[in-house]
């Protein structure tokens, strides 16, 4: 049959058979591999996978079990409700599958943090409403303690053991195992942009081993961001089983159109590799982005942060109560320090300070005094021989008192901002509050710290704190006033406890 062509189309080579010459050849071999995943290998994701298998299946049936038990027999009881046992039996099943459902052990996504959390969240909860439903059209009367024991229980169970593998998956990357081995494609601008970035998220799995680059290498051991490019864009497929890659990430270049992108996820198929799209977007969160399929482009919908409205009067009500909660947690160890401080140095017992807030408002902080009385006037002979800049805080104080010490050490000295917290002036989590000579030397980018109110604690103190350079701090800041939500703000609380037990950047 022979279809008549109404247009025009550009002129190509073609052999003796009509095929033409620029076109790959056809192999129905490599659909059958392809089908059959004839190369793609277990890994350590797989192994990984089956390991958080386990795990889920332990705190499902624990949960499950505990519920059955102290709901019906008591601990210790011999009656066997069978109709129960059945039912806890089934609920374990569909419990467990519904976390695999919800690719909850997917080898890709673990070890990425809140997402797999959530996914684990978002299975349980879905169980336990397909649960209730079920009870509530069949008229069942499913017993409430029995619900109210399982949901609670398995839920802790689930997380904790996500927890405890994320913790041993980020100690096995740090020495160097359980990587994924990447290939990134890209210009070499997006690809030494993106190698960076890899480096700075040091736990998270990606160890880049070569770089596919349009045109290939312009010299012989060419290197970009210190890694070797390896290749052009239309060699990447023949390279990653040399390379023993099992990733390919491809980055933004006028040279990279959708249709190489299309082609080279074909042609990664056979070799079981994951192909990552990295998109020009840096320091926006999640929640922020929204993907909407068009015309089979798969459309990124960037929010505009929010400085005001309904999220903000929840954070206000987060902040009010967690300081009420703290407050009366510390309150001996506020007394206590407060005699301490009054008891070893001659002086006021909180020391009072002119700070910048919100949208640059002045606010008065409250810290307990850790420095000697005429500490301010001596500020400039202490830096009139450093570089002072913004964020800039020396590590040998000599207006230090030795008790002021311990209290920084240990960020003792903070709590009294707690009061703070309850006037309004601050959260407990934002950007560090700064005095107006610090302020003085914003430019437009570090100005946008003062849309949100500064914080007791912050992504700052839980990243290394004092140890931070500029660009780390500025970063962390900015990226926690655009991308902040009350969910990371108890986060950020949890793990600033670690941050102030390992004293990691205190001085």
């Amino acid at each position: 049959m022979t279809l008549e062509k109404d247009h025009e189309v550009d002129a190509v080579d073609l052999d003796d058979s009509g095929r033409r010459l620029d076109a790959p050849s056809f192999d129905t071999g490599q659909l059958v591999r392809i089908s059959l995943g004839a190369y793609r290998r277990p890994g350590w994701k797989a192994r990984l996978a089956r390991r958080v298998a386990v795990v889920d299946a332990l705190a499902v049936a624990t949960a499950v079990a505990t519920a059955y038990l102290v709901r019906f027999d008591g601990i210790g009881g011999t009656t066997l409700d069978l109709q129960y046992a059945a039912i806890s039996a089934a609920l374990l099943v569909v419990w467990w599958c519904a976390l695999r459902a919800a690719f909850s052990r997917d080898g890709r996504s673990l070890g990425s943090g809140a997402p797999e959390y959530t996914r684990v969240v978002n299975a349980t909860v879905a169980v336990f409403g397909v649960v209730a439903i079920a009870a509530y059209l069949l008229r069942y009367d499913l017993a409430r303690g029995y619900v109210a024991i399982a949901l609670p229980v398995g839920l802790v169970l689930l997380v904790l053991g996500r927890w405890a593998v994320r913790r041993q998956l980020v100690r096995m990357r740090r020495r160097g195992r359980c990587r994924s081995r990447t290939v990134v494609v890209g210009g070499r601008d997006g690809v030494a942009h993106l190698v960076g970035s890899l480096r700075e998220a040091r736990d998270s799995g990606y160890e880049v081993v070569g770089a596919c680059v349009p045109g290939g290498p312009l010299e012989p051991h060419e290197t970009v961001a210190g890694v070797p490019v390896v290749g052009e864009v239309g060699d990447t497929a023949r390279l990653v089983e040399p390379l023993h890659a099992d990733t390919v990430m491809v980055t933004g270049s006028d040279l990279v159109t959708p249709r190489t992108v299309k082609r080279l996820a074909w042609d990664l198929e056979p070799w079981g590799a994951d192909l990552v799209l990295a998109p020009a977007l840096t320091d926006v969160a999640g929640p922020r982005i929204r993907t909407r399929p068009v015309a089979g482009l798969p459309l990124l919908h960037v929010e505009a942060p929010g400085y005001s409205g309904p999220q903000h009067v929840l954070k206000r009500a987060f902040d009010v109560v967690g300081a009420l909660g703290l407050l009366v947690l510390f309150a001996v160890p506020l007394v206590v320090t407060a005699l301490a401080v009054k008891l070893t140095s001659r002086g006021p017992v909180l020391f009072t300070q002119e700070r910048v807030g919100l949208r640059g408002e002045p606010f008065t902080v409250l810290k307990f005094r850790s420095m000697v009385v005429d500490a301010e006037s001596r500020l400039e002979d202490v830096l009139g021989a450093g570089n002072v800049g913004v964020f800039y805080k020396p590590k040998q104080d000599p207006r230090v008192t030795r008790v002021g010490a311990f209290l920084r050490r240990y960020s003792i000295d903070e709590l009294p901002q707690l009061f703070n917290v309850l006037g309004g002036s601050m959260s407990l989590v934002g950007p560090r509050p700064q005095v107006a000579l610090e302020v003085d030397q914003y430019d437009d980018e570090i100005g946008r710290r003062l849309l949100v109110k500064p914080g007791l604690t912050g992504l700052w103190q839980v990243s290394g704190r004092n140890n931070l350079t500029l660009e780390e701090s500025v970063r962390l800041d900015l990226y926690y006033v655009e991308n902040w939500t009350v969910t990371g703000d108890l986060l950020i609380l949890l793990r600033t406890l670690r941050a102030v037990v390992g004293r990691d950047g205190a001085y």
